[in-house]
């Protein structure tokens, strides 16, 4: 199979993502996960439920932040890495361990405060932090990727 029969439309690739954007939108607006996250972070509960919502809240960032620059990697670079073997490049051996623990850290993180900081239970929290990383992996996986010119 060539290399380019992998590759996907735009509107087959934007349904891949509306399939992460629209259960993760619905499941945060239901239980209201947005509203009880602001709500900690604005300081509404204990000392510790606010430094660990801005925890999570710096760890998402964090991971939007480097997932954009694996993203613009060949733009900023001038160079396609290769991402199936992501060990031998040299930005992306550094950058992906980093993205990999701010995803799990910051998820966690999320969990662990809408559920002890927030009138929700285990189970709408667990739901809610999962639902928020779908509908922003969702979105993010909207930006187009800017591709090298090669002469």
């Amino acid at each position: 199979m060539s290399s380019s029969s992998w590759s996907l439309s735009p509107s087959q690739h934007t349904i891949r993502q509306l399939k992460l954007i629209i259960p993760g939108g619905a499941v945060v607006y239901y239980f209201g996960t947005l509203i009880e996250f602001w709500g900690i972070l604005r300081g509404d509960g204990e000392d510790w439920g606010r430094t660990a919502a801005f925890g999570a809240l710096t760890l998402g960032c964090t991971t939007i932040a480097l997932f954009i620059y694996v993203l613009l990697t060949p733009w900023i670079r001038g160079v396609e890495p290769d991402y199936r073997s992501w060990r031998q490049s040299g930005i992306l051996s550094s950058v992906i361990p980093v993205l990999t623990t701010s995803i799990i850290s910051g998820w966690l993180l999320l969990l662990l405060t809408l559920w002890q900081y927030s009138s929700s239970g285990f189970l709408p929290s667990l739901l809610g932090a999962c639902a928020v990383y779908a509908l922003t992996f969702g979105l993010l996986g909207l930006l187009p990727a800017p591709k090298v010119r090669r002469d």
